[in-house]
């Protein structure tokens, strides 16, 4: 048989690439001119719109008021002219449908003249309404196939921007997206409502405390987006990469992260190249990236930006995503966005920096320097605990997902059991509020919040829990469960909805008690001892990753969903429905529709999943081994044909062995996902009844193929193997 040169051929043209040039010069061009460049941002709307107008759409903008429909117009002529200036043809609502992606359709900015030519064209109406064909996306029984209309609706909180292509630009206008009937069809509507409601919460704490400037509170965000990057020449002859994103065959490398020396070590200048063309994409977006670095594991790397507002940070995140992968390409690199597309390595998340800060600009997380801050701190760090503590299920539903579940529970992820790091200091505070104790660094005697100010509580007073779910990290709370290729929305619809119920339940209590004559003291110094005493469970700063926490956990009666489709069983439990109800984030029809699609999504990917096992097993791998069996015994019958029966070939034999051994697991394997896919197809009921099936049946299955086709690749010659390896894609790029 011919030796394959294909892998080496590959190899040889890696080693040949050099990083990309794409002109980038920031002496001539600072950082600060390209900046937001396009982005119609609210500079550019001062610049251009007559002073009344832009007067009157600032409440809209800054706080999500409803739009004066009189100005719409007038900003839609002013978008359109500053688009066209800047090269663009088309606009295009932007959207976020529940596919996990983007989505927009293009329409030009033109309209046929009496003449027989054409007027540029973009109305009021046209900037504040579409109607793309909601059929066509995922609604969970909301809307039948027969039944197409659906809405998007400008979102004046997020600002347009262009999207630049070699041949152009498209002006991106970003919007909700619902049905005919009103229901929520996309991430933004519930992420936007959930904000408002825990505005409104947060507002009733806060005049509690005399604060009666701030007119609302906003959630700020800043996501640390983890990524691989391979070869494309690689992932091109990997068909469970190009099909599923992650890998179904393949044995782990010689070396992986052993050596921890890839971990902040020197970019290398491809990979660099690439990293300072997507910033610059980024930057002219508006898109505030801060740092990049390398990950853990090889080929992995990471990029984080500063904190924005949780509606844009979430838009800024998918554009991140898409900027990445669309990059990536351009390099002749892939971006590979899967939580976990190698076995054996540390999969990717994206670690969701939450916070809360009022209009005026002061973060409600921050612990303060006076007694009175220091009250108003631990309330609301106490509705955060509180949140974590009884709504675990709904933050678990946030992070949902087939990929996900790969990653948690793993060791470089938390596991699926929802717990809070405070460190020693706030912990030591907790305690002492819970026993009536003098606190360190304090004058006087017990702990009396509003009138003992806390000991200084710096950022780093404390070290770093990378292993907890949920950790306080100075003035915010790192929400670490949340997978790479996720959007950041649901995440945040969870903590928002899960904070509002708590602050909602805190502020009821302190309104009664102050009502009824006590001190505001008084009853926050009672509501913090009840509440820390009520949450302490929910408090550990151990390790996440110990062998005994889940039994410490259960013991502690901390909820341990470990797989996304016991997680999304819970989902239209009566408490969670009744939680998101309350507040008006998501009905009880919007729940039951949103369950019924991450589920199918769920069942989707795996049967996806599967299919492609199946082929690289019977299609690559399998007719690869029988060569290399057919090899070895061709060997044996020419060894004994040269030296007679009596030439040793047991070395051989032995071979043959194994390899027919595995072989014949790796059939009979193949078999039975084949069989096994079929009945979770064909299973009548629920999507629940068919996202188990494969969660209980295929799955188990899928990796017992993996298993035979990895021992496979131990044994047959380098050179018959018909996919790039771990050891190659890992480290040749």
């Amino acid at each position: 048989m011919p030796e394959d040169t294909t892998t080496r051929s590959v190899i040889d043209s890696i080693a040949d690439c050099r990083p990309m040039a794409v002109g980038i010069d920031y002496v001539k061009e600072p950082i600060s001119e390209i900046f937001g460049c396009n982005v119609f941002s609210g500079r550019v709307m001062k610049e251009r719109l007559p002073k009344n107008v832009f007067e009157r759409l600032l409440p809209t903008l800054r706080e999500g008021e409803p739009l004066d429909p009189s100005v719409a117009d007038v900003v839609a002529n002013a978008m359109k002219d500053w688009a066209i200036e800047r090269g663009a043809t088309h606009y295009t609502h932007w959207f976020h449908p529940m596919t996990g992606s983007t989505a927009e359709k293009h329409d030009a900015f033109i309209d046929a003249s009496p003449d027989g030519g054409i007027l540029t064209e973009f109305s009021g109406k046209m900037l504040i309404k579409g109607e793309p064909d909601a059929s066509s996306f995922p609604s969970g029984g909301i809307r039948s196939t027969f039944e197409a209309r659906g809405y998007t609706a400008w979102d004046p909180t997020s600002p347009a921007f262009l999207m630049e292509n070699v041949n152009g630009r498209t002006l991106c206008i970003p919007t909700a997206f619902c049905s005919y009937t009103g229901e929520a069809l996309d991430r933004k509507t519930p992420l936007l409502r959930s904000i408002e409601a825990l505005s409104n919460q947060c507002l009733r704490v806060l005049r509690l405390f005399g604060n009666d400037a701030a007119r609302y509170v906003s959630t700020t965000v800043g996501p640390e987006q983890e990524y691989f990057l391979i070869d494309k020449k690689f992932y091109l002859r990997r068909p469970d990469l190009v099909n599923a994103g992650r890998t179904l065959y393949g044995s782990r490398p010689p070396k992986g992260q052993e050596m921890e020396d890839h971990y902040f070590g020197a970019i290398r200048p491809r990979i660099l190249a690439f990293m300072m063309d997507c910033e610059r994409k980024l930057y002219k977006l508006g898109i505030p990236v801060k740092t990049r670095h390398n990950e853990v594991s090889p080929a992995q790397f990471e990029i984080a930006p500063i904190f924005e507002s949780a509606n844009i940070a979430t838009d800024h995140n998918m554009l991140v995503m898409e900027t990445l992968r669309s990059t990536a390409e351009e390099h002749g690199l892939v971006c590979l966005l899967h939580e976990k597309p190698f076995v054996g390595v540390n999969g990717s998340g994206k670690h969701n920096n939450w916070s809360m800060c009022d209009s005026q600009g002061n973060n409600l997380l921050e612990p303060g320097d006076t007694p009175h801050e220091n009250a108003q701190f631990l309330v609301f760090l106490t509705a955060v605990l509180r949140a974590v503590h009884k709504s675990a299920e709904i933050l678990r539903i946030g992070v949902a997902g087939a990929g996900n579940d790969h990653r948690l529970g793993a060791n470089e992820a938390p596991p699926a059991i929802l717990s809070v790091y405070l460190g020693e200091q706030l912990t030591e505070v907790m305690e002492n509020i819970i026993e009536g104790k003098k606190q360190k660094g304090t004058h006087g005697g017990t702990m009396q919040v509003g009138v003992t100010a806390l000991p200084p509580l710096p950022r780093d007073a404390t070290d770093r829990n990378r292993t907890s779910p949920f950790a306080f990290t100075g003035n915010k709370f790192e929400f670490r469960a949340v997978g790479s290729s996720q959007s950041i929305s649901p995440a945040n619809i969870a903590i928002n909805v899960a904070v509002a119920s708590a602050l909602d339940e805190i502020a009821t209590d302190l309104e009664g008690r102050v009502k009824k004559g006590e001190s505001l003291n008084s009853a926050v110094q009672t509501l913090l001892q009840n509440l820390f005493t009520e949450h302490r469970p929910i408090v550990f700063n151990g390790d996440n990753y110990s062998k005994d926490w889940p039994v410490e956990a259960e013991r502690r009666g901390l909820p341990n969903l470990k797989n996304s489709v016991d997680a999304l069983a819970r989902f239209s439990d009566p408490e969670i429905v009744k939680v998101f109800s309350k507040y008006a984030v998501l009905s009880k029809r919007e729940i039951l529709s949103r369950q019924e699609i991450l589920l199918e999504n769920y069942a989707t990917t795996l049967s996806i999943e599967a299919q492609i096992a199946a082929g690289m097993g019977r299609t690559m791998i399998l007719p690869a081994a029988i060569a290399y069996q057919k090899k070895i015994a061709d060997s044996m019958v020419s060894l004994r044909a040269a030296l007679g029966d009596n030439a040793d070939v047991s070395a051989q034999k032995n071979l043959l062995e194994v390899v027919t051994n595995h072989i014949s697991r790796l059939k009979r394997a193949l078999s039975a996902l084949d069989e096994a896919r079929s009945k979770a197809d064909e299973a009548h009921g629920s999507a629940f009844k068919r996202a188990k099936l494969y969660r209980d049946t295929v799955l188990p299955i899928m990796q017992e193929c993996r298993e035979s086709g990895d021992m496979l690749e131990h044994y047959v010659e380098d050179s018959m193997w018909p996919i790039p390896k771990y050891r190659e894609m890992l480290w040749i790029y």
